[in-house]
């Protein structure tokens, strides 16, 4: 019989499709990559056929916007919303609306043609997640963005449209549906409780060990008890955190390696699956909370979002969490 799970921190209920249970190796097909293009202007040597960079880590004695570069900030040259102009904000009857200004960035990972984030040495990796840092604490300081957020589309079906590996960033002037419902949903157990539920899970996962995927001093990493994907994964710190921003550097340094090995039992477990991960963390006009915990969540696009996921809101996921789990546990 089907199982009903709820999430425990915005209530969403999901189903687990059990009856329609599929092994991992059900999943495996060719990833479905954006076609190759013959130019790539997110590798070395092309610097000038994209907008300036924004911050660049580069070896010493080089020049912006030339060779000599390990990772790059740009802006998206077809962006989302646009840096420049004032918000006006204003009512149509009962519609609101506002100009669409916020900020949208590439950071390419790095000056090879290379497709995967687990391609590239430990130490390239902790530069991306630094890069993530200064950007955010540097868009934070604009007043007129409330949010920033951080993700990755990897293939086609995940969005992405150059095979080079990048990650990006969008700050909005307000903050998303999805993110409100997290903070809120995370304060109201505080509120009864009076502790951090990411916290509390951390501790439930810690003792059952059923949906853990790998453990390190700084992090745990597991399927979600209500995932709404197969396979989908969260990597969380074990110290309390609101802001990813203002994470000390043992945090970063750590992260780039758990980041690291969690894509690649992945990519190893389903062959290369096109997957999207983004860093959820406490909205920018918040100071530090007591019960938000950022985390990072990283999901494989094995299945289609179709008319009752659309119109209920309810997922179905085929692969209980804990099947996903150990398989991936017992990746090396």
């Amino acid at each position: 019989m089907p199982e009903l799970r709820k999430d425990p921190i915005i209530r969403r209920w999901v189903i687990m499709a059990k009856e329609r249970a599929m092994r991992p190796s059900d999943f495996k097909s060719p990833a479905t990559q954006p076609e190759e293009a013959l130019f790539c202007p997110f590798c070395e040597g092309n610097e000038d056929k994209t907008p300036p960079e924004i911050l660049s880590y580069r070896r010493d004695g080089t020049l912006a916007n030339q060779r000599g570069w390990r990772v790059r900030v740009i802006p998206n040259k077809f962006p989302a919303l646009r840096i420049e102009g004032n918000l006006d904000k204003r009512g149509i009857g009962m519609y609101d609306m506002m100009n669409g200004v916020g900020a949208h960035e590439i950071i390419v990972e790095t000056p090879e043609h290379l497709f995967s984030l687990t391609q590239l040495p430990v130490s390239t990796v902790r530069e991306v997640l630094w890069s993530y840092r200064d950007r955010l604490i540097d868009l934070k300081k604009d007043k007129r963005f409330l949010y920033g957020l951080i993700f990755k589309n990897v293939g086609r079906e995940a969005g992405a449209s150059l095979l080079h590996t990048h990650s990006q960033l969008i700050a909005t002037p307000f903050v998303p549906i999805r993110i409100g419902e997290e903070v809120r949903g995370a304060g109201e157990f505080f509120g009864y409780r009076g502790r951090c539920i990411f916290c509390d899970m951390i501790e439930q996962e810690k003792q059952e060990r059923a949906r853990v995927v790998l453990e390190t001093d700084q992090f745990i990493v597991f399927g979600p008890f209500a995932a709404r994907f197969p396979f989908e994964t969260w990597i969380v710190p074990k110290d309390h955190l609101s802001h990813f921003e203002n994470s000390p550097k043992q945090v970063i340094d750590d992260l780039a390696n758990v980041l690291g090995r969690v894509l690649a039992k992945l990519e190893q477990a389903l062959e290369g699956p096109p997957y999207n991960y983004v860093i959820h963390s406490t909205p920018w006009d918040r100071e530090y909370l007591e019960h938000y915990h950022w985390h990072i969540e990283i999901i494989p696009r094995l299945t289609k979002t179709a008319g009752f996921e659309w119109g209920t809101g309810c997922y179905i996921n085929p692969v209980l969490p804990e099947d996903a789990s150990k398989y991936l546990r017992e990746i090396d």
